[in-house]
C-alpha cells in the first residue's frame, strides 16, 4: 500500500511540477518580453528584482529539498511537495499583470523552444532513472527553480532563426516604402512627448491629408516594420513614424529604413539612463533622427530642453520652438491661460502671423507637443483655419497628463504613463493650480534613471512637498527617496502616506477623498519593477 501511495504522489507531484513549469515559463517570456527580448536588460532586470530568489523560486526549492530528503518518508514529503508546486501553480494562473504577455509569433517560437528544453532536460535523465519513482519530478522542480535560463537559452538557439525572418521582413517593408516615392514621411522621437506629438499631429494632418501613424507603442524597428507590412496603404499621403530607443543606434536603424524628410526632437531629458548612462548619450541618439534629414529636410526641436538648444544642425532646415525657453527659438508660446474647459495659447511665428489656439488640454508639456505638430502643419501647407479646428477637437491622449471630472465632484489627471523628471514636473504645476479643494498626488516615482534613481526621486519628493496637500507614496522601489523629500520641505507628516500597492492606495483614496479634490495619478510602475 505504502509503495502504490507514493507512486500516485509521484505522479501527482510530476503533474503539478510540469504544471508550474508551463506557467512559470509563460510569466519568464512575459518578463523578457517586456525587457524587449534583451538577455542584459533581462538579466539586469532579474538581478535588480531578486527574481533567483524571489518566494516562488524559493518555494519551488523548499519542495525539491524535501522530495530529495531520504531519512523521512517521501509520502510525507512528496505530498507536501505537491502542494507547494499545485499552490506555485495556481498562483501563476491566476495572478494579473499590468502588461500581460502576448503571444507574437516570435513569443511563440521562444515558448515552445523551451518547453521542449524542459522536457529533454526532465525527460532524457528520468528515463535513466526510471528504478527511481521520484526522479522525474525531483528534476522537474530543478527546471521550475531555474526556468529563467530556459528561456535565455530558448532565445539564442533561436537567434539565427530570428536575424533570417526579421531580415526577410525589413526587405519586405523596404520595397514598399520605395513604392510610394511620394510618401512624406515624418520622425517624432524624444526622451518623452513622443506619443502625445504624433497622436495631436496625426489629428491636425488628417484634416487635409490621408495620414497613417505608428500604433499603440510600435516605436521600435520591428514594430515600424510591422507597420509598414500590415497596416501602411498606397493611397496614404503622410506616414507618421514614433522611434524610441533605449541604446545608441536604435533610432538610425529606424531612420535607415523609412528615410524620413521631417524630423521632431520634443526632448531630451533625464530618462533611460540605466542604459544610456549619461545625458549626453540620449543627446547623441534623439539626434540620429535630425542627422538622418535631407538636406531639404525640416528638423522642429524643442528649445525648452539645454540639451536640445545646445546642439547645432547644419544638415537641414532647423525650426525651434519654445514655452519657456524662447531665446532662439523660431515659434514661442505665449499667452498661455488655463481654463476649466483646457487651455488658450497663441504660438508667435516668425512670419508674424500668429496662431490662437484653443485645446481640451492642459499643461504645459501637452501645449509643447501641440506647437511641434502645429509647425509641422503650417509647413505642410495646411490652412490655418483647419489646425484651428483640428487642435480643438482633439483629445486627451490616455494615462497623459489626461484630466476627467468623476460623479461625485473630484477632478481626477492621469498621468501614469511614462513618467520622467520633466514630465512630473509639469504634471504637479498642473495639481498645484487646482484651488478648488486639497490636491492629492498618487505616485511610486520614477524608474531607469541609473546611478541619478534615488537623487531625482528625492528631488520629486520636494516638489511634491512644495505642491500638495495630501501626498501617497506607492512601493517599495522609490519609497526612501520620494519622502525623504517631502519631508525636507516640512511636509505634515499626516498628510504623507506610504502604502505598499496601488490596490491599498484606492482604499485610502476611498475614505478621504471629498468633494472638490483633486488626485493626480503620477506614474505606475510596470511588472518589471516593484
Amino acid at each position: 500500500m505504502p509503495s502504490n501511495l507514493s507512486l500516485i504522489i509521484s505522479i501527482l507531484l510530476i503533474i503539478f511540477a510540469a504544471a508550474a513549469n508551463v506557467m512559470s515559463l509563460r510569466r519568464d517570456l512575459m518578463m523578457f518580453q517586456q525587457n524587449s527580448y534583451r538577455p542584459d536588460r533581462y538579466s539586469r532586470w532579474a538581478k535588480q528584482s531578486h527574481e533567483s530568489t524571489s518566494f516562488m523560486r524559493l518555494l519551488a526549492l523548499a519542495a525539491l529539498f524535501l522530495v530529495m530528503v531520504n531519512h523521512l518518508p517521501f509520502i510525507f514529503t512528496g505530498a507536501v511537495a505537491t502542494i507547494i508546486a499545485a499552490s506555485i501553480t495556481l498562483w501563476l494562473a491566476t495572478r494579473k499583470y499590468k502588461k500581460p504577455l502576448v503571444m507574437t509569433r516570435r513569443a511563440w517560437r521562444i515558448f515552445l523552444t523551451a518547453l521542449a528544453l524542459v522536457i529533454l532536460v526532465a525527460g532524457v535523465p528520468s528515463i535513466w532513472l526510471v528504478p527511481a519513482p521520484r526522479a522525474a519530478a525531483t528534476i522537474l522542480l530543478a527546471t521550475l527553480f531555474v526556468s529563467p535560463l530556459f528561456i535565455i537559452a530558448s532565445n539564442l538557439i533561436l537567434t539565427p532563426v530570428e536575424k533570417a525572418i526579421n531580415r526577410k521582413y525589413y526587405n519586405e517593408a523596404a520595397g514598399i516604402l520605395r513604392s510610394m516615392p511620394d510618401l512624406k514621411i515624418i520622425g517624432i522621437t524624444g526622451s518623452y512627448g513622443k506619443t502625445s506629438t504624433k497622436h495631436y499631429l496625426h489629428r491636425i494632418l488628417s484634416e487635409e491629408f490621408d495620414t497613417l501613424m505608428t500604433p499603440g507603442s510600435f516605436n521600435t524597428p520591428m514594430g515600424v516594420i510591422r507597420t509598414v507590412r500590415e497596416y501602411l496603404k498606397p493611397y496614404n499621403e503622410v506616414f507618421i513614424v514614433e522611434m524610441g530607443a533605449k541604446q545608441i543606434g536604435d533610432i538610425k536603424e529606424i531612420c535607415d529604413l523609412v528615410k524620413p524628410s521631417v524630423g521632431i526632437v520634443t526632448a531630451v531629458g533625464e530618462q533611460h539612463l540605466e542604459s544610456f548612462k549619461s545625458i549626453e548619450n540620449v543627446q547623441r541618439t534623439k539626434f540620429e533622427l535630425v542627422d538622418s534629414l535631407p538636406s531639404d529636410g525640416i528638423a522642429v526641436l524643442n528649445n525648452d530642453f539645454a540639451f536640445v538648444a545646445n546642439r547645432p544642425v547644419t544638415n537641414c532646415t532647423a525650426l525651434r520652438y519654445a514655452v519657456s525657453n524662447p531665446e532662439g527659438a523660431d515659434y514661442i508660446v505665449t499667452d498661455i491661460e488655463y481654463l476649466p474647459t483646457g487651455s488658450v495659447f497663441t504660438i508667435n511665428c516668425p512670419d508674424g502671423q500668429n496662431l490662437t489656439l484653443r485645446t481640451a488640454l492642459v499643461g504645459e508639456c501637452n501645449i509643447s507637443n501641440l506647437t511641434a505638430a502645429c509647425i509641422v502643419a503650417l509647413r505642410l501647407g495646411m490652412d490655418r483655419r483647419k489646425i484651428k479646428y483640428a487642435v480643438e477637437r482633439i483629445e486627451q491622449v490616455e494615462h497623459r497628463l489626461n484630466m476627467k471630472r468623476t460623479s461625485g465632484g473630484v477632478t481626477i489627471i492621469d498621468d501614469a504613463f511614462n513618467s520622467n523628471p520633466d514630465g512630473s514636473r509639469m504634471a504637479l504645476e498642473v495639481l498645484s493650480r487646482m484651488t478648488s479643494g486639497r490636491r492629492i498626488v498618487v505616485t511610486p516615482g520614477m524608474i531607469e534613471l541609473g546611478e541619478k534613481q534615488f537623487e531625482l526621486n528625492r528631488r520629486l519628493g520636494e516638489t511634491i512637498g512644495k505642491s500638495v496637500d495630501i501626498a501617497i507614496i506607492v512601493g517599495q522601489y522609490n519609497r526612501e527617496a520620494l519622502t525623504q523629500g517631502v519631508k525636507s520641505t516640512g511636509f505634515p507628516e499626516e498628510d504623507l502616506h506610504e502604502v505598499p500597492s496601488f490596490t491599498e492606495s484606492q482604499r485610502l483614496l476611498s475614505s478621504i477623498l471629498q468633494p472638490g479634490d483633486t488626485v493626480l495619478y503620477e506614474n505606475d510602475l510596470p511588472d518589471t519593477f516593484k
